[in-house]
């Protein structure tokens, strides 16, 4: 079987359902620098969209019917009529196929029954938002196969991304915020991409770090990643609920000079320490830009350690085998290292000297070794493109 992801799309097409689809499509994972568990208190993110992308291998069906399969998981094509999609119907990994489908269907769009194949090399579990490629792949297809038209302009990627998330949240049942979405459509190859998470509004940060000599060292730890186990519900519902005790929308309202105020206001030690982290998380991820865009590669590093202690100390979403690659990371050398993505498992990222990244990366997997935990799987990350079509049909 050939080993592109997209060559794997079009094989899997084949054997699943005959013939050839009418186009691929694919959209990439992400991986965030700094901002987390922001998105969903309308803070400020900074993902790029990684190299690493789903492909989803799409053909149009007359009738109102969904067929779906999955290079990467167990058992044959998934089916299941467009009406009967609604949450926790499809289970697994088609529901965030199918509600993609639901969600164009529910804001209005004339959505038609499709054969969907998928392949990709976004690790999934690992934090770096594959639901989110799958879904943005399957969205960008939609658009163009149903003639939507959403991916020519920011603001119809935009309105995409959202309806994605809402795949996820309504169907998946996972209630992320979006960033991963946006990230995913609106990723910019050699930028960063700085999220206005209350308003949707987006500015490319340039982030080419191989000619500042350093490289951004991902690092998935392979501990175990969910965010449908009650955890990452858990601290977004302390968040809206502090919010509501303090009178504001969000805590992006909350300015720093203001935090020990409302600490002092809030009921207990839990709701502080959440809000500490978003407050003062939100406020990092300013100083990293202007830290990037001022090439103070140093400062950037300090607040991406900061980012790191405020959600292993004061979110509590970091885990030992996260730990222990940001410490043995930044004990060889690396300028900056913290967790990435919703944590409880997933991946770390480090800032090093791209010279460097070989003997960070071996320091943390003999680091690993001795703990006894599993072999942590690294690479370079560089900022790519957001989704959009790689193939046509035939």
């Amino acid at each position: 079987m050939p080993s592109a992801p997209l060559d794997r799309a079009t094989t899997q097409f084949s054997v699943a359902f005959g013939g050839t689809p009418d186009g691929i499509w694919s959209a990439p994972g992400r991986v965030n620098l700094i901002g987390e568990h922001t998105d969903y208190n309308g803070g400020l993110a900074l993902p790029i969209a990684l190299p690493q992308r789903t492909f989803a291998a799409v053909r149009i069906r007359p009738d109102k019917v969904l067929r779906m399969s999955s290079d990467g998981m167990p058992g044959g094509p998934v089916t299941i009529p467009l009406a009967d999609v609604r949450a926790g119907s499809p289970g697994g990994w088609a529901a965030y196929v199918a509600g993609v489908f639901w969600a164009l269907s529910e804001a209005g769009y004339a959505v038609p029954g499709a054969d969907v194949a998928v392949a990709s090399s976004v690790p999934v579990g690992a934090g770096l938002s594959s639901s989110a490629a799958l879904e943005c792949a399957v969205g960008a297809a939609l658009s163009d196969l149903a003639g939507l038209d959403l991916l020519g302009t920011s603001g119809g990627r935009t309105e995409l991304a959202s309806l994605c998330q809402r795949a996820e949240n309504d169907i998946a049942g996972a209630p992320t915020g979006g960033m991963d979405q946006l990230a995913s459509m609106l990723g910019r190859r050699g930028h960063a991409l700085l999220l206005d998470c209350r308003d949707a509004t987006t500015d490319a940060v340039p982030f080419d770090l191989a000619a500042h000599g350093l490289a951004l060292l991902v690092i998935d730890t392979r501990a175990p990643h969910a965010l449908v186990d009650g955890q990452y519900a858990a601290r977004r519902h302390t968040c809206q609920a502090a919010a509501m005790t303090l009178g504001v929308p969000s805590l992006r309202e909350v300015r720093l000079e203001d935090l020990a105020g409302a600490l002092g206001r809030l009921p207990d030690e839990v709701a502080r320490r959440r809000v500490r982290h978003v407050v003062t998380e939100i406020g990092r991820v300013g100083s990293f830009v202007d830290a990037v865009r001022a090439g103070d590669w140093a400062a950037a590093g300090r607040l991406m350690v900061a980012s790191h202690e405020s959600l292993r100390d004061d979110y509590e979403v970091s885990c030992p085998e996260l730990d222990l690659a940001v410490d043995t990371a930044l004990g060889a050398g690396a300028l900056g290292a913290r967790m990435t993505g919703g944590g409880f498992g997933g991946c770390a990222i480090a800032l090093v000297s791209a010279d460097h990244a070989v003997q960070v990366e071996a320091d943390v997997a003999g680091a690993f070794a001795s703990a006894g935990f599993r072999a942590p799987e690294a690479f370079v990350a560089t900022a790519s493109q957001g989704a959009g079509r790689d193939r046509f049909g035939g």
